[in-house]
């Protein structure tokens, strides 16, 4: 009789147990087809919004930030399912073009995957994360894909790679970007160079940025020499060797003088590299990579840099595939919050392929034909030399193509303070020659030319269009303040989406302070940055 009793004892708790519970969980339904119809018609691609959301167990919210935090989350999962897709599709690539564009896509797919990561860590436990960080990451996860479509348009596979890669991550992604606020962070304008440092700086790595170039190449802790008479012979001998390193914080390779004819890449995993040289005219990688040699424009890289973090100064890379053998990139960064200091990039068309992620170049020297400076970062280039080369016979040369193909992406090229000028081999063609300051690669292509010197070798019109009429309303093309014979702006394009900026004000929203928030980030190098206009 006691056993029953202690049994009934225990059914009414286990039944009381679960009737809270139940009513808990009908207290927190998951969303209803209405709820998230409602809040999928405030996206820019409502149709996958509703169809994955409805696959999902999802919870009540009220703010716009839990629903972007759940449209993250299965634009996450819709990329880890698309990405053992494409694991699985590579058995099926039976030549060169399908291979090349598929190990692009699987190398994209994981950036992808950890940019979403990252946004989705910071929406949850990060203190120090902004809006810009979520936006920057999100951005650089949409460009990531893009890249895919690109390389599969290079080896003319699109119909093998794309319907099999796709997924609505896209869509998905866009989605999260629209629902981030996209006001700056920051409205400092400071012109002062003696700011704080970054909060992922070491003590040891500060004292690192302020020496010398001569201190810091003497604190290296790896060295790379032609000769053998360092450790290192190659420059991916020793980027290898700090990846596998035990040592925190920064690690500085420093590569004496040589030529060294090599294709380097830092991966997305190695962060916190300094590559130092013996100065521009002294330490040089080169390759010659190109896609008429058979590799898509994102592999056609002299050096790829995706490692965060990165810092690469008195160096030079260069792509020596030539101007008939079209694109052939001699550096492309995805590496967010990078700085390149008295570098100089050689190519001809794409030289430099500024991919994705917060980008800083100061005191560079960039040389090209068509698309010299590319991509879809949110980079500024400051007291630059940008020099044009002389094309193949009946090309036009282009400075800019800038790959913003979302509104809400906070990416755009600025060129600040810098030159740009007919390189020797141009300058006896004059005007023969048509030199454009950029065309829209993408929809929303953004380009802004602020304070720069233009020679005579600028075309009047300034702007070239791309395919005939497309995106000449939804670009966004500035000039502010510019001198030089190239720089009068009375005969320029009439476009609904070019600007003559006339207030500072809205000029200084393009500074490396505003633009790509450098303050937040930007260390006090000894490089004179400057923040404002």
């Amino acid at each position: 009789m006691a056993y029953y009793t202690s049994l009934n004892l225990l059914l009414i708790i286990f039944l009381i147990l679960f009737s809270s519970l139940s009513c808990t969980c009908a207290q927190n339904p998951p969303l209803s087809s209405a709820e998230i119809n409602r809040w999928c018609d405030t996206v820019p691609h409502p149709s996958p919004c509703k169809f994955f959301m409805a696959q999902e167990m999802v919870k009540p919210c009220k703010e716009k930030s839990e629903f972007r935090k759940m449209i993250i989350e299965v634009a996450l999962d819709r990329a880890r399912h698309a990405q053992t897709h494409i694991w699985g599709w590579g058995m099926k690539c039976d030549d060169h073009k399908k291979r090349a564009a598929w190990a692009d896509c699987i190398k994209l797919y994981d950036h992808t995957i950890i940019q979403l990561n990252y946004t989705l860590q910071g929406l949850t436990s990060n203190s120090s994360f902004t809006d810009c960080d979520a936006q920057t990451w999100l951005s650089s996860a949409l460009t990531n894909l893009d890249t895919c479509l690109r390389g599969s348009q290079d080896m003319n596979v699109t119909t093998f790679i794309w319907p099999h890669v796709s997924y609505n991550v896209s869509e998905l992604i866009s989605n999260g970007l629209a629902l981030g606020d996209a006001t700056d962070n920051s409205t400092s304008t400071s012109t002062s160079t003696n700011e704080a440092y970054p909060s992922w700086l070491s003590h040891n790595g500060r004292r690192l940025l302020l020496d010398s170039r001569s201190s810091v190449v003497r604190k290296a802790m790896f060295v790379v020499s032609k000769d053998r008479s360092a450790k290192y012979t190659t420059i991916q001998a020793a980027i290898d060797a700090a990846a596998k390193s035990s040592i925190a914080g920064r690690k500085v390779i420093y590569v004496r003088k040589g030529v060294y004819k090599e294709n380097i890449y830092v991966g997305p995993y190695t962060n916190d590299i300094t590559l130092i040289g013996d100065g521009m005219k002294n330490t040089i990688v080169t390759a010659g990579r190109s896609v008429k040699s058979g590799f898509t424009t994102y592999n056609s890289a002299t050096a790829g840099i995706d490692g965060l973090r990165f810092i690469a100064r008195d160096i030079t890379f260069r792509n020596t595939a030539g101007p008939q053998n079209g694109q052939a990139v001699a550096l492309r960064s995805g590496s967010d919050l990078s700085v390149f200091y008295k570098c100089a990039f050689y190519g001809y068309q794409d030289t430099l392929f500024v991919h994705s992620q917060r980008q800083f170049y100061k005191g560079c020297y960039i040389f090209g034909t068509i698309d010299i400076i590319f991509g879809n970062a949110a980079a500024v280039f400051q007291n630059c030399m940008i020099y044009i080369r002389k094309p193949i016979w009946g090309q036009a040369n282009v400075i800019t193509a800038q790959g913003r193909a979302d509104p809400n992406q906070n990416t755009g090229i600025v060129i600040h303070s810098s030159r740009i000028i007919a390189n020797k081999d141009l300058e006896p063609m004059g005007r023969s020659v048509i030199t454009y300051l950029g065309r829209p690669w993408q929809e929303f292509s953004r380009t802004i030319i602020m304070k720069t010197y233009m020679g005579p070798l600028i075309d009047p019109s300034g702007w070239m269009p791309w395919n005939g009429n497309r995106f000449l309303n939804t670009l966004y093309y500035a000039e502010y303040a510019n001198t030089g014979p190239g720089s009068n702006v009375r005969k320029r394009v009439q476009w609904a989406g070019f600007h003559v900026i006339k207030s500072p004000s809205l000029a200084s929203s393009f500074t490396v302070g505003r633009f790509i928030t450098g303050k937040t980030w930007l260390p006090s190098t000894g490089i004179p940055f400057r923040l404002g206009l």
